[in-house]
Order: C-alpha cells, then structure tokens, then sequence
C-alpha cells in the first residue's frame, strides 16, 4: 500500500491546504485555473509542503492530459514521449520534479515546446530559481513561491486523512489525544508529508498490538485506536529539520543569523544559532561568526575578534553537542557589544575608488630605493623617516596626488577603543591641514 501522504494529495484545485495566496479565490493559480488557461510555472519551496501535490491538483483541474517525470530520473528519451504526444493531442501538462537538475540537453530539447506552448511545463523545486535555473527555461515561466505550512493547516491535513475512508484512514476507529496532534502538527517542522506518514505508523502499529493483545488475552476490544503523546513521540522520533547546506534556507538562516547580531537582538541570534546547529553546520557557524566580529563589531571593540576565533577553536576541538556551549558565549557576546563598521566602509570606499580607476602614481619619496642608480631617478629622495622625529610622527604626503587629500576612514564613537583612535585620527587630520 502507497504511504498516506502519497494517498491524500489533492486532485483538484479545490482541495490543496494551504498556499491560498496562490489558489484561493481571486489569486492567480486559482485565476488560471477557472480560466482553463494554464501557462508554465515554476513551484518552489522547502521540502513537504505541497509543490507536487499543487502541480497534480492544478492539472487535475483542467481537461488537459498530464505527466509526471523527474529531472533526474528520467531521461531525454521520457521527454521525447511527452512531446509526442503533445503533437498527437494538440497539448500536455508536463509535472517535472527537481526542475533545477535539467541538463543542458534537456533543457534545449524542452525550450521550443515550451515556446510555442505544447507543452505545459509545472515544475517543482526546493531551490530558488533565480539561483539554480536556467534563464531560458526561466523566462519561460512563472515562478510562485510557496509558503511553509502552518501547524493549524498541517492538523486540517491530518483529521481530512483521518475522516477519508477511501483514501484515508477513515475505515478505523481513530482516538488522538490533542497533544498527540500537537506533537504531530509542531514536531514536522512544517513537513506535511512527514505528519501523515508519522500518524500513519501510529495507527497502524497501534492497530497491530491492540489485536495481539486481544489475542493474548482472550479479551474483547471495542476496536478503538487511541493515539498517545508518547506514541506519536515514537512515531515522529525528532522534528524533521530540512537544512541543505547548498540551498535557498541555508543562506536565509544565515542572513538572519547576522543580522540579529548587527542588531544586538540575542534571542533572535540565538534562535538561528539552534537552526544551524540542529543542522550541524558547525563550518558556516565558525566562518559567520568570525566575519561578524570584524564586519559589525570591527573597531568599536577590537577584542571580540580573537575571543571570537578561541570560541570557535574551541567548539571545533570539542565537537557537538558541547560546541553549542562556547557558540552560545560568542554570540551572546556579539550581539552586546558595540558596533562599527568603519574599517568596512573605509576599505570598500578605497577599493571602489581603484576600481572606478582612481589611482595614480606612487610618490617618489616612497618609492624603493634599495637598489643601485634609484638616486638617479629620484626613488626615495626626500623620505622623512617618522621616527626621526618626536612623538613618531612628521607631516609629509604618503597619497599619490589625485588622491591626496582623500579621507576613506571615518571613525565612530560606539566603543571606548574607537573613541581613542577618533580622538588621535582627527588630530593627525588637523595637524596635516
């Protein structure tokens, strides 16, 4: 027997949960539909919540012929099939999971049927388009980004399956505590597959002791099936936590990782902190956190970089699950200490201006002069040696001319440190003016 998710995914448009921004009523899927006027799309989202099921339930909406294949699977050949028929039909409504894994040859034998629209192509991936298609097949298509689903609508998915008795588990006698629900509905991690293959197990495993205890026992049951909390527990053993280390979400908790330390916010840093270590990203943990520390602390409190480097040493050393602990210092840390980022500003002003070609020449009185006939060419003639003079310092140009009165740094006053070097830059600035 097929699993229970592959069972209850919708045939029609009528029946997805969920993605109402896209299939409600007035929405542009749902627009499509009633129109009976599909054009190519591409579905993209985090695993289990829906793409495939949406991609059937739309083509089973419509009175157009459908097929499914998959980028990896199946091969030029498969493809060749589907455009044969489209020739023979007139159109076909091609469902192509891992969109993003088309080859070239692939690619290029599907374009003119997607151009003149014989084929209808709904493709499915986990990872974001922009990044990972090809921009002939992109341009060819509409891109909808599916949303992940809510533990309310992954419970509507769960009693549907339990009152459907065809395709369902409607045919027995089902008791679920609401804990057990709840449990099945937040520990998926949005994985609505993963919720109804877990319930699945609980029933039919339940199913199956309850008649070997009435066996055993030679007692009477009213055939009732109750689903626990701690069966549900053994069922759905820990929550499914998706995290491709190559993909869109990766980058996103990342991005948000740092910008909850940029913006002091420890329990949002920590939270992204406890995805990526649940994920066992301890490489992208480490390399973030150093960049932090000279990106957004930088300046305003110099010492959080190496304490930062000891931290991850030491979380490197120690492994998971005890790597969590000097993690969790470091970023709490992080996000409480001041903020600058003027070295940031100040290199990336200077490298813009190198490349936007403003350079010059090198003065002559810094130029190399550690070699014979440098005197004859001017090379290093006039160089004031700074600690010649009190206080290791003398005024003399060390920018070439078109640059020379150019200020890249600008110094803040978030720390006690950069408030120094504040203090001694802009007394350099006055003493050369």
């Amino acid at each position: 027997m097929k699993p229970l998710a592959f069972r209850m995914r919708p045939t029609k448009i009528e029946d997805i949960i969920g993605q109402q921004h896209l299939v409600g009523k007035d929405k542009i899927i749902g627009r499509m539909v009633q129109a009976k006027h599909l054009s190519s799309m591409i579905l993209y989202g985090p695993p289990g919540i829906g793409k495939t099921s949406i991609a059937t339930a739309i083509a089973g909406s419509t009175s157009i012929a459908f097929r499914k294949l998959n980028a990896v699977i199946n091969n030029k050949k498969d493809m060749e099939i589907v455009a044969q028929e489209a020739k023979m039909s007139g159109q076909v409504i091609l469902i192509l999971d891992e969109v993003h894994r088309l080859d070239k040859g692939k690619q290029d034998f599907l374009l003119p049927y997607l151009e003149n629209g014989m084929i209808i192509l709904i493709g499915a991936t986990t990872a974001n388009p922009y990044h990972a298609i090809n921009p002939a097949i992109r341009s060819r298509t509409q891109i909808f980004e599916l949303e992940p689903l809510t533990p309310e609508l992954i419970k509507q998915a769960m009693e549907r399956a339990l009152q459907d008795e065809h395709h369902g588990l409607g045919s027995y006698n089902v008791s679920v505590d609401d804990q057990a629900m709840d449990h099945f509905a937040h520990g998926c991690g949005g994985d609505v597959r993963s919720a109804l293959n877990a319930l699945e197990l609980a029933v039919l495993s339940t199913k199956n002791a309850l008649e070997l205890a009435v066996l055993s026992t030679k007692e009477s049951s009213d055939g009732t099936i109750h689903i626990s909390l701690a069966t549900a527990e053994e069922c759905l053993q820990k929550k499914s936590f998706a995290h491709d280390k190559d993909g869109d979400a990766h980058y996103d908790v990342l991005s948000a990782f740092q910008k909850s330390i940029r913006g002091s916010d420890a329990n949002a840093a920590l939270h992204y902190l406890a995805r990526l270590i649940e994920a066992g990203d301890l490489e992208s943990i480490a390399r973030r956190l150093l960049v932090i520390a000279y990106e957004d602390i930088g300046l305003a409190s110099p010492q959080a970089g190496p304490r930062v480097l000891h931290a991850v040493q030491t979380a490197e050393r120690i492994g998971f699950p005890e790597a969590r602990i000097p993690l969790a210092n470091a970023v709490i840390e992080l996000c409480l200490s001041p903020k600058s980022n003027s070295a940031v500003l100040a290199v990336e002003a200077a490298i813009a201006d190198i490349r936007a070609g403003k350079i010059g020449d090198v003065p002559k009185h810094l130029k190399d002069a550690h070699y014979k006939g440098a005197e004859e060419l001017d090379r290093g003639i006039g160089y004031k040696y700074p600690h010649d003079y009190d206080n290791g310092w003398v005024e003399q140009q060390y920018l070439p001319d078109p640059l020379k009165n150019k200020q890249y740094y600008k110094p803040k006053q978030t720390g006690k440190f950069e408030s120094a070097l504040k203090q001694v830059y802009d007394k350099l600035m006055k003493q050369k003016k």
